[in-house]
């Protein structure tokens, strides 16, 4: 190599074989230049000449020599470049190799990212989807809220439902008709064919939302007034419309659907609480409410287990009666089992004596030989002799 120049040996060997040629019409020329000089001249023209030849000559030789180092470099060079380029080649498959695994590795990252990236963007959407879900419901509820008549209805939904979910089916009614004409929210039907206890689910929420919105001390102060005065009022309804002597319970109870707005009112005005109090009216939260519902059905259900009491003392009376019976057949049972029990012992006394009488004429037939060999002495008829057969009874 030259610089950036590749040099091969044919271009060496051109370029020496260039300078030879040149090299010899110099000669030539000064030949022809020294014709017309002397013969001493002529004769040192032939020594040049001759020493020329002989440089010549060691050029060319060591143009030969020459020659073949470089054939010898071209074959080291050439050796040493595909020991280069296989060394290369080997290297940039390796490299190539880890750049595809480091690539493949990466997408592979790269999708997993994406895909936790999809799962988690739609969380994200279900997540939004909910929250404007119940953005909806929020602001629906507040339209309900703002309006008196939807207001009323949130109201008696929730009473409902907590009436319905503690009490069974005809120990409750809705919008029951008094003697008097009016209609509470509901009435709770007691045991005995008590007074009915009345539920009233109207609590009035405007002056409420009108203190919470009052920006000044004045506006709080006014606020607070009317609230009071819608609930003075709203309890004096309630006691003139709903206590009837004799068809209706001498306490009612004033619904509060909101246990945040039951607390803020016990906190803040405790003096409506113990006004409604002594009116005999019972502000209710949605759990007080749930809890006086379980109060009642307890009661209904004593009173519909005392009113079944006679009939479970007449079932335990002849339960008593058939036990009675059980016993005369089992003591009747028992005498027959000790008859039987005698009558077994006497059979077992009846095979004993069988057993012991067997063994003594088994034990006659073994020694009815003597020592002698001889046959016992019989009777004249023939028989053993009745001692051995006597009665052993």
């Amino acid at each position: 190599m030259f610089g950036q120049t590749p040099i091969t040996l044919g271009m060496v060997v051109a370029a020496l074989s260039a300078a030879a040629v040149f090299l010899l019409l110099i000669v030539l020329l000064a030949l022809f230049k020294g014709r017309g000089q002397t013969g001493q001249q002529a004769l040192d023209a032939r020594q040049k000449a001759q020493a020329l030849e002989q440089k010549l000559l060691e050029m060319s030789t060591l143009q030969a020599e020459m020659s073949g180092r470089m054939q010898t470099m071209a074959e080291v060079f050439g050796s040493r470049q595909s020991d280069m380029t296989r060394a290369m080649s080997e290297r940039f498959d390796s490299m190539s190799h880890k750049i595809g695994q480091s690539m493949a590795q990466t997408t592979r990252n790269t999708h997993d990212h994406l895909r936790q990236l999809h799962e988690r963007l739609a969380i994200i959407d279900s997540a939004q989807k909910n929250i404007s879900s119940l953005t909806g419901q929020v602001v629906e509820l507040q339209h309900i809220l703002s309006n008196k008549q939807t207001r009323g209805a949130f109201g008696q939904g929730r009473m409902e439902a907590i009436i319905q979910d503690g009490l069974q089916q005809g120990a409750y009614s809705f919008q029951t008709t008094l003697s008097n004409g009016r209609r509470p929210d509901c009435v709770i039907h007691l045991p005995h064919d008590a007074p009915v206890l009345v539920v009233d689910a109207k609590f009035p929420l405007e002056g409420w939302n009108t203190i919470r919105q009052a920006d000044t001390a004045e506006d709080d102060k006014a606020a607070r007034a009317r609230f009071r005065q819608d609930i003075q009022k709203h309890i004096k309804d309630i006691s003139e419309r709903y206590f009837i002597p004799g068809e209706t319970q001498d306490t009612a109870f004033l619904f509060v659907p909101s246990e945040s707005i039951f607390a803020d009112l016990n906190e803040q005005f405790e003096d409506l609480i113990q006004k409604a109090h002594r009116s005999r009216i019972v502000i209710v939260s949605p759990s007080l409410l749930l809890l006086s519902v379980q109060v009642v059905q307890s009661v209904l259900r004593d009173a519909r287990m005392r009113e079944q009491a006679h009939l479970i003392q007449a079932e335990v009376v002849k339960l008593m009666d058939d036990v009675g019976r059980l016993d005369d057949r089992v003591r009747k049972l028992q005498s027959h089992f000790n008859m039987t029990i005698k009558d077994i012992d006497q059979i077992l006394i009846s095979t004993d004596k069988v057993v012991k009488r067997g063994r003594k004429v088994e034990a006659l037939e073994v020694g009815q030989e003597d020592s002698a060999g001889q046959q016992p002495a019989t009777s004249q008829s023939g028989s053993p002799p009745d001692l051995l057969f006597r009665d052993e009874r």
